[in-house]
């Protein structure tokens, strides 16, 4: 059987037949894309249906986010949430909250709301909003309720010494590990690992890691998403979280794939570097439909962004706290050359200007070492940068990965606190990276960003933050390249270009349907263009309200 599908426009992303009217699909792959009448001799040979429910509609690549964490957002969504800005998810709208009293407030009522004696768990304090958080703090809302308060960057968590003691945390079972601060209740980039073995009883049960990941999968499909990278697979438990994803994404057939990308040092738990190393080589044996491994590898540089915790190159941050680094530059040059001489695809989280030097730096010496030509080395995140770095990484052959959304939520504040005017407006710089030639795409690190392509695509276009202002106007980027960043670029980073991104004939058939055309209205509508429905390898899903999953 043949569909074929008409729509007002099509957009192909593909520069030899930029547009179209009609898309011909058989067995979840594009037979042919044009005028309609051009595919009378393909509709004459074989059995076909017209539908014409999209006639009225848009039609795009199916779009695609190539970073987040289902794993993180399964643990997340669960959560309650108190954030700096407003969260829409399909289920419920978070309002935003924006000083300490409002958190203290907020908190004050999901304490009074909570089971006694359960673990309230609650995501999104900043401190540059919501003030700095400690486990004195904490202890002043409640010394029986056990409560953990997440970071909004998700790399650091306070816990009330209730939260402490339910979990058998005290300065003997510490010992010497580092990145932990007891005496506040913090547990930060390497130490927060440990809090999560802590909480991993709790936090990977099936009641709520299952119904967190059914709650991601309706994010992504809300969205208009139809193939998603899972950029750090592993990071709390590999045999839990696959087994979650098989279940919630393979099994029940979810309306999009997951490319798997794991997170070698979270692998490491009781395996020698080259043993992770060659597990990782065995994954894609295990590949499904939906879920599948490639040679591909998540590495890690400096701290997280959102905390402040990126490594800065000078003048470093203003009020003068310092940036942390995820491993030691030794141990990350030697986690990249293990990958690079096994020809894989490296990614590397990197969100400073001074972790992105370290990276090029590396990445310099392994083309030294070892050349390869298109080798797919990526910088993930990409939140500050210099103007020469971003021409040696496209001399270098790098592509970019941008959370544009650091700009929107963080420019503002950052520039009166952290790190000035000049560094804040420049943050996301991807239009240099489109003029110097360099692959670009944008993701949203769910759930550090809203999993939105059209909302990324409306910020890198716009760069208007929070405050309603424009930053760094020669950073913006045309609406044609922010939705080829969302399309056809995302592919090319996953290494899935020969199969999806663009719309063609020969390639699988997903396919995102809007309300409106993303290239031709007025740019600051862009993120509120409807998602009317997707097509995940032919097979139509509508986009309709949701209830929450219980």
């Amino acid at each position: 059987m043949l569909d074929i599908y008409k729509a007002k426009t099509i957009i192909t992303m593909n520069p030899s037949l930029p547009r179209a009217e009609a898309i011909a699909i058989a067995d979840g792959q594009i037979v042919q894309v044009g005028r309609l009448s051009d595919m009378e001799p393909l509709m004459a040979s074989r059995e076909h249906v017209i539908h014409a429910q999209f006639a009225n509609d848009v039609m795009t690549p199916g779009l695609i986010d190539p970073h987040l964490h289902p794993a993180m957002a399964a643990v997340i969504l669960p959560m309650e949430f108190i954030t700096a800005m407003e969260w829409r998810l399909p289920w419920a709208t978070i309002p935003a909250t924006t000083t300490p009293q409002a958190y203290d407030e907020r908190l004050q009522a999901l304490i009074a709301a909570h089971p006694p004696g359960e673990l309230l768990i609650a995501w999104g304090h900043h401190e540059l909003w919501h003030g700095e958080m400690s486990r004195a703090r904490i202890n002043q809302f409640s010394s029986e309720l056990p409560i953990v308060i997440w970071n909004r960057s998700f790399h650091e968590l306070c816990m009330n010494d209730a939260a402490l003691n339910m979990l058998g945390i005290n300065a003997a079972a510490i010992g010497q590990r580092e990145q932990i601060d007891l005496e506040r209740g913090r547990f930060f980039e390497v130490g927060l690992s440990y809090a999560i073995g802590k909480l991993n009883p709790i936090i990977l049960a099936p009641e709520w890691f299952e119904r967190g990941m059914q709650r991601l999968v309706q994010v992504v499909h809300f969205g208009g998403q139809t193939t998603v990278g899972d950029m750090a697979v592993g990071i709390f438990d590999f045999a839990t979280e696959m087994a979650t994803q098989q279940k919630i994404i393979e099994e029940a057939q979810a309306p999009f794939r997951v490319e798997l990308i794991p997170h070698s040092a979270a692998l490491s738990r009781g395996r020698t570097a080259d043993e992770v190393a060659d597990f990782i080589d065995t994954l894609p044996t295990t590949n499904g439909h939906r879920l599948r491994y490639a040679k591909r590898v998540k590495l890690f540089a400096d701290g997280a962004f959102f905390s402040g915790l990126a490594q800065l190159l000078p003048p470093g941050y203003l009020d003068g706290h310092q940036g942390e680094w995820l491993v030691t530059p030794p141990e990350l040059e030697q986690a990249v050359r293990r990958y690079w001489q096994r020809n894989y695809q490296i990614h590397v989280h990197v969100t400073g200007d001074l972790g992105l030097e370290l990276v090029l730096d590396i990445l310099s010496l392994m083309q030294d070492e070892k050349p390869r030509i298109d080798h797919g080395f990526t910088i993930e995140h990409f939140g500050l940068s210099t103007p020469e770095q971003v021409s040696r990484a496209a001399r270098l052959g790098a592509r970019v990965s941008a959370n544009i959304y650091y700009l929107h939520e963080l420019s503002d504040i950052f520039a009166k606190q952290w790190v000035g005017q000049e560094r804040a407006e420049q943050m996301g710089r991807i239009g240099s990276c489109f003029r110097e030639g360099i692959t670009t795409t944008l993701h949203s690190d769910f759930t550090m960003a809203p999993a939105q392509p059209l909302n990324s695509m409306w910020v890198a276009v716009n760069r208007i933050n929070c405050e309603g202002n424009v930053m760094g106007p020669n950073e913006r980027i045309s609406p044609e390249q922010a939705l080829r960043a969302v399309t056809i670029n995302a592919a090319t980073v996953l290494g899935c270009e020969n199969e999806i991104g663009s719309l063609r004939a020969g390639k699988k058939a997903d396919i995102t349907v809007l309300g409106a055309d993303p290239l031709t209205v007025d740019p600051i509508t862009i993120k509120d263009i409807p998602i009317k429905a997707t097509l995940f390898e032919g097979q139509v899903f509508p986009i309709q309200p949701i209830t929450d999953p219980q």
